[in-house]
C-alpha cells in the first residue's frame, strides 16, 4: 500500500513501530532503518504509542539527528527525522509525493492507543534471532614466541586511525560499506601503523586497533547474540535517565559514536574476535605482534544492563560465566597463533576504587557500565574473573594493563589514586607482566607496588601521552632508572601510560606525535642498556 506523505519532505524510508515505547524496543527499530542511510536523508517513524512524543525528540537531540516534522492524527504520530543535520532541496517546496509504508516490522501487532501516564523501567524487546551459541570440543596448544628482552619498548595497543579509515569504519558499522572493502581499508591503515611503530624502533608491536570503533565494545559486532548500538540509545533503560545524559553531554568523545553492546541470548563465539588482527600484522610486521582484549571484568561491567542482558541471563555471574569462556576460547587461539603478548585491558578497576557517580561512573572510559556493588565485592569478583580467565595459560604470554581514562587529555577529568589495593588481585592472577600507568602524577608512587609477585615484570609507563610535547629523552630515562632501581633491570619494560588512540573517533595524539613518543622510549632504552651492560 502507498499514501501521500503528509511532510514537508518525501522519507527516503518509512516504518510502522506500533505500539512500542522508546524503552520496548522502538529504539533499536529506529537503528535498523537510520543506519543504512546516508548523512541527510529522511526517516518516517510511525508510532501509536502517546510517550514517544516527548521521548523521540529527546533522543534526537542527544544523538545529533534533527527532527524535521511531527504529524499527529487520532491516535497516531508521525516523526520526520533526518540522519544528522538536513539541509533542504533548493529544487524542493513543500512536495507531495507517494512514499511506502509497507517497510512494517513483521513482529510488531498494530494495538489500540495506549496512554501510558507513568514511565516504568522497560525491557529491551528482541528484535533479533536469537541463534545457539557455538562451543568448540578443544582448544588449541600455544605456539612458541620469541622472548621479550628486559628494557624492550611496547606498543600499549591503539593507534590514531586516518580519517578515510574513520569514514569507512562508520559507514560500515551502518551497514553501508561491505566487510570486504571495510577490511581493505582497515588493511591499509595496519600497514601506515606498523611501519610508524618499527620507524621509532620498538620492539614489541601491535596493528594500532585499526579494525575497532574502541577499546572494548567492539566485541559486540562479533559475538553471537550480541549487537552493538550506540550509547545513546541505552537512555530509556538505565535507572536515572537524567545524570546519564549530563554524563554523556560531558564526554570528550561524541556519544553518538560510542557504540555498546547489547545482548539478547547466551552468547557464543563462532568467529574470532581478534586473531585475524594478529595473522594480518604478522604477515607485515618484522617485530613480535601484541594484542590487547577487554578483560572479564570490563566485559561484563559493560555488558550487563537490566532490562537488556536479563533477557539471556538470570544475573551478571551467568553472563560472566560465558564471557569467561569466551576469552579463554580467544586466548587459546591467539597464543596458537603466536602472539607475543596478549594483554588484558581492565581500566575499570580503578573506577572500582576511586570512582563516582557523575565523575567518570556510570559512563567511566565512555562505557555505559552496569552499576557496582561494595568495593570489596567488586575487587573480589574482578579477581575471581581474571583468575578464571588467566588459569593454566603461559603466565609470561600474558599482561594486565590498569590505567585511570584515556578519553581526553584533560588530566582533571581521569580518575587519581595509587595501586595498593590492587596488589592483592596483581599477585593472584596469572599473569607475568603488568603493563602500567605510572608516569602521571595521578598514578601515585612506585613504592605501592612492592607487594607484586617477584616472577611479574612491570610494563612502565615513562611518558604520558596526554602532556608529552616537552617530554625529553633524558626524562624518559630517569623515570625508568627509577624502576630499574625499584624493581630490578630483569623486570622492566618500557611503554607509554596507555593508547594513542582508545576511542577511533578521539585520538589523544596524532600519529606523528605518537612516532616521536615512542622514538623517545626508544633512545633511552638503547643508552640505558649500554649504562647497565646490556646492550643488544
Amino acid at each position: 500500500m502507498t499514501e501521500t506523505t503528509v511532510h514537508p519532505y518525501p522519507p527516503h524510508d518509512s516504518f510502522d513501530g506500533g505500539d512500542l515505547d522508546c524503552g520496548n524496543g522502538l529504539l533499536l527499530l529506529i537503528r535498523k532503518h537510520i543506519d543504512p542511510l546516508t548523512p541527510g536523508e529522511l526517516l518516517e517513524i510511525i508510532s501509536r504509542d502517546s510517550t514517544v512524543e516527548v521521548d523521540l525528540p529527546s533522543w534526537c537531540n542527544l544523538t545529533k539527528n534533527e527532527l524535521i516534522n511531527v504529524h499527529t492524527e487520532p491516535g497516531v504520530w508521525r516523526f520526520l527525522v533526518s540522519k544528522g543535520p538536513f539541509t533542504p532541496p533548493a529544487d524542493v517546496v513543500e512536495p507531495v509525493q507517494a512514499v511506502s509504508t509497507t517497510n512494517v516490522d513483521p513482529d510488531i501487532a498494530l494495538q489500540p492507543l495506549k496512554l501510558k501516564k507513568k514511565r516504568k523501567k522497560p525491557q529491551m524487546a528482541i528484535t533479533q534471532e536469537v541463534v545457539e551459541p557455538f562451543i568448540p570440543n578443544s582448544l588449541p596448544e600455544p605456539a612458541g614466541a620469541a622472548p621479550i628482552l628486559p628494557l624492550s619498548v611496547l606498543s600499549l595497543g591503539s593507534w590514531p586511525r586516518p580519517r578515510w579509515l574513520l569514514s569507512s569504519l562508520h559507514q560500515h558499522l551502518e551497514g553501508r560499506l561491505s566487510a570486504e572493502d571495510f577490511e581493505a581499508d582497515a588493511d591499509d591503515a595496519v600497514q601506515l601503523a606498523l611501519a610508524a611503530q618499527e620507524r621509532a624502533g620498538i620492539d614489541v608491536v601491535t596493528d594500532g586497533e585499526q579494525r575497532r570503533d574502541n577499546y572494548s565494545s567492539f566485541v559486540g559486532g562479533i559475538l553471537q547474540n550480541c549487537q552493538l548500538i550506540p550509547v545513546t540509545d541505552l537512555l530509556p533503560y538505565v535507572d536515572d535517565p537524567e545524570q546519564f545524559n549530563q554524563e554523556l553531554q560531558a564526554l570528550d568523545v561524541p556519544a553518538g559514536e560510542v557504540r555498546h553492546p547489547a545482548v539478547f541470548g547466551p552468547l557464543g563465539r563462532d568467529n574470532p574476535l581478534t586473531v585475524h588482527e594478529v595473522e594480518f600484522a604478522q604477515s607485515v610486521a618484522r617485530q613480535p605482534v601484541k594484542l590487547s582484549l577487554p578483560g572479564p571484568y570490563l566485559l561484563t561491567r559493560t555488558m550487563w544492563m537490566e532490562c537488556i542482558s536479563d533477557r539471556a541471563y538470570d544475573d551478571r555471574e551467568a553472563l560472566a560465566t560465558d564471557i569467561v569462556r569466551i576469552l579463554r576460547e580467544e586466548v587459546a587461539h591467539l597464543l596458537a597463533q603466536g602472539t607475543s603478548i596478549v594483554q588484558f585491558d581492565e581500566p575499570v578497576l580503578t573506577e572500582v576504587l576511586y570512582g563516582e557517580q557523575g565523575q567518570g561512573g556510570r559512563t567511566f572510559m565512555c562505557g555505559a557500565l552496569g552499576e557496582r556493588g561494595a568495593q570489596d565485592e567488586e575487587l573480589a569478583f574482578a579477581q575471581y574473573l581474571l583468575e578464571q580467565v588467566t588459569e593454566g595459560f603461559p603466565a609470561d604470554r600474558l599482561a594486565l594493563h590498569v590505567c585511570r581514562g584515556n578519553w581526553t587529555t584533560d588530566e582533571s577529568s581521569a580518575l587519581s589514586g595509587g595501586y595498593a589495593p590492587l596488589v592483592p588481585l596483581f599477585r593472584s592472577i596469572n599473569v607475568g607482566t603488568l603493563i602500567l600507568e605510572l608516569c602521571t602524577p595521578r598514578a601515585a608512587e612506585l613504592e605501592a607496588l612492592a607487594g607484586i609477585r617477584d616472577d611479574q615484570r612491570v610494563g612502565v609507563g615513562v611518558l604520558n601521552q596526554k602532556d608529552s610535547a616537552n617530554d625529553t629523552v633524558d626524562d624518559v630515562m630517569a623515570r625508568a632508572e627509577k624502576a630499574i632501581e625499584f624493581f630490578g633491570y630483569d623486570r622492566v619494560l618500557l611503554n607509554t601510560d596507555c593508547g594513542f588512540a582508545t576511542f577511533a573517533d578521539n585520538p589523544i595524539q596524532s600519529a606523528g606525535a605518537a612516532e616521536r613518543d615512542l622514538g623517545l622510549l626508544t633512545q633511552a632504552r638503547d643508552q640505558l642498556r649500554v649504562t647497565y651492560g646490556h646492550s643488544v
